[in-house]
């Protein structure tokens, strides 16, 4: 059978304050989940422990996923990633990157 990838569900938009991502964290808390800078890359991270109690269940309906989930991006020199602010609310991890100040559109001159 092949195997059949899901994506994990993300928001990612920008507006006028800069980039936005939201990251659907169901069941998950603050402490659940890492998030890092390497350079131009966001990298967030959450890894499920094996739950105990889900070897004794016999599900009739599971419909909650509550998977690992791996995310990277690249994020452009326009944001600036050092003043990035990151909140969980409502199981929904909501990070917010502002643009940079040198953003701002420039000609070269060609000679």
């Amino acid at each position: 059978f092949p195997v059949t990838i899901i994506p994990h569900p993300i928001d990612l938009y920008e507006d006028k304050e800069g980039l936005h991502i939201e990251v659907a964290c169901t069941g998950l808390t603050k402490n659940d989940v890492q998030i890092d800078v390497e350079g131009d890359v966001l990298k967030i991270d959450y890894s499920k422990t094996k739950d105990e109690s889900d070897e004794s269940r016999i599900y009739q309906s599971k419909g909650i996923a509550r998977r690992s989930f791996n995310l990277a991006y690249k994020i452009a020199s326009k944001y600036n990633l050092a003043d990035a602010k990151a909140q969980m609310e409502n199981g929904l991890l909501i990070i917010n990157v502002p643009f940079a100040e040198t953003s701002a559109p420039k000609k070269l001159l060609i000679k």
